[in-house]
């Protein structure tokens, strides 16, 4: 059977997908909620 506590203690993330993970997080990424709430705050404003 697999020792999964030795398992872990021995595991070791890639460097890559280390990398590839700081890249996507260090980014400044507009996504569909950003977009929604920059529409609301516009109809918002242009109806004062």
């Amino acid at each position: 059977m697999i020792d999964f506590d030795e398992e872990i203690k021995r595991y070791q993330p890639s460097a890559e997908v280390d990398e590839t993970a700081q890249t996507v997080l260090s980014r400044d990424m507009t996504d569909m909620t950003d977009l929604l709430l920059q529409l609301l705050q516009e109809q918002d404003e242009a109806r004062r």
